[in-house]
């Protein structure tokens, strides 16, 4: 590739202002939040307006060969954003447009660069919600939930972003500009191709408009039961009682107190002593008996105290401690990430094993999970600038992908494949399934200009 020519048939087909060159602009977009994922050096970032002009950029791309890395707010925790050497980073979070709120259709329509909760909040001024709500939901563009199929706290009792995206415009590998999906309850109509792009971690081709289904805002407000346990395992046993009881409460998490005590270091919230490990449940259908359902399950499994909640407000305090983990252990060092997923009712092996990998390899890990659904996220944190450690703590991630996969589980449940997983993603899936995956990307994208290096 010639780095002029192209630049100049770039600025050509675009706007003024579009394009970016400046090194020290770009470096701050080449990485997404994965400080363990390798990052190249792009040759321009350019902040497209709309859908044309993500359509000029493709277009340019695939006729000189220009690898295109497109990004949102750059949350993600597996290297999926991060810049490959020579490419164009096409960093869609100016485009943050909600196009449409239909509440008689309970739909939206925004582009990619739209913040999740400025989606929740527009929703809420018409009595409905945009259910997915993963940690990073005050930042992270509902582009980039797309692109890696995004869960969070709600998702045990409604689902992950797949379930919630009806349809899509997405520029393809010839740089044309195509509807998928319908905005209808129901439609069968060929292959579900938009839900092939939901998770694609833009290996296929740029989401430039989403489509999103809405549900009412609950009625009744939430109630939070609180049970403390002295092991992870005790607690994992904790959630295997509440999916054995058929409960299914709209969040589940998991706590240590490794997690809690840095939160309350930060923002001084007194969660610590609580105890070693907390599950904290949700219940938001107004049943005081459902609620009791759930603490009976704790106390069942060995809870050594639990508790319901008595107002709203204390009711999410808990749950924003939990959102606050994960900066909180950020502040302490480099965290390398996991987000593996088992059955519900093994979670309790897969706890036991991750402490054990923990021993083994001399790390500390510490533990939050959605675990009401068996996604479970150990944070490995590493003393900054100790390579011995952080190497003994690359050994133990990859010690827990294998167990995950072993246990009948997947390497990811919602964090994406990106660039650190490739390796457990190719032990789940098998070759077979893999060549699969490569038929479809190359014929999506031809030119292969799409996010190369990625997931597969």
């Amino acid at each position: 590739m010639l780095l002029v020519p192209f630049i100049d048939a770039l600025s050509a087909a675009l706007p003024p202002g579009r394009i970016v060159l400046d090194a020290d602009v770009i470096g701050a977009y080449a990485r997404d939040q994965a400080a363990w994922a390798p990052a190249g050096t792009p040759v321009a970032l350019v902040k497209p307006q709309d859908a044309e002009q993500v359509r000029a950029v493709v277009a340019a791309c695939a006729e000189h060969g220009v690898p295109i890395v497109p990004r949102g707010a750059g949350t993600g925790l597996s290297g999926g954003a991060n810049a490959v050497d020579g490419c164009v980073l096409l960093a869609l979070d100016g485009m943050d447009r909600i196009l449409e709120i239909d509440p008689a259709e309970q739909l939206a329509v925004v582009q990619p660069g739209v913040i999740n909760d400025h989606l929740r909040a527009a929703a809420a001024g018409h009595g409905l919600w945009y259910p997915p709500d993963p940690a990073s939901s005050p930042w992270s563009t509902i582009g980039g939930n797309t692109a890696t199929n995004a869960g969070g706290v709600c998702c045990v009792k409604y689902g992950v972003t797949r379930d919630y995206v009806l349809g899509m415009k997405v520029v393809t590998g010839r740089g044309e500009l195509i509807t998928l999906g319908r905005r209808t309850r129901k439609g069968v109509a060929g292959y579900d191709l938009a839900g092939l792009f939901v998770g694609s971690e833009g290996t296929l081709g740029v989401i430039t408009e989403i489509t999103v289904r809405l549900l009412r805002l609950p009625a009744a407000p939430p109630k939070t039961v609180v049970g403390a346990f002295d092991s992870l395992v005790a607690a994992g046993e904790g959630v295997a009682a509440v999916a054995r009881a058929g409960i299914t409460p709209s969040a589940l998490e998991l706590v240590d107190r490794y997690c809690l005590r840095a939160v309350d270091d930060w923002k001084n919230m007194g969660l610590a002593d609580l105890g070693d490990v907390l599950l904290l449940g949700r219940i938001d259908t107004g049943d005081e008996s459902e609620a009791a359902a759930l603490q009976a399950c704790f106390d069942a499994a060995g809870a050594v105290f639990s508790t319901r909640s008595t107002d709203a407000e204390e009711a999410e305090a808990l749950f924003a401690a939990r959102r606050l983990a994960y900066p909180a252990l950020e502040r302490l060092g480099p965290v390398l990430t996991e987000d593996v997923c088992v059955p519900r009712g093994l979670v309790p092996e897969m706890l036991a094993r991750i402490e054990a990998h923990a021993k083994a390899h001399d790390v500390h890990i510490a533990n939050i999970a959605h675990a009401g659904d068996g996604n479970l996220h150990p944070l490995i944190v590493v003393p900054a600038g100790d390579e011995e450690a952080r190497e003994r703590a690359q050994q133990a991630f990859e010690s827990i992908l294998d167990d995950a996969v072993a246990l009948g589980g997947t390497v990811t449940g919602e964090h994406g494949v990106g660039l650190l997983k490739k390796r457990g993603m190719r032990a789940e899936l098998g070759e077979d399934v893999l060549a699969l995956h490569r038929a479809i990307k190359s014929a999506l994208d031809p030119a292969g200009i799409f996010n190369p290096g990625k997931v597969i």
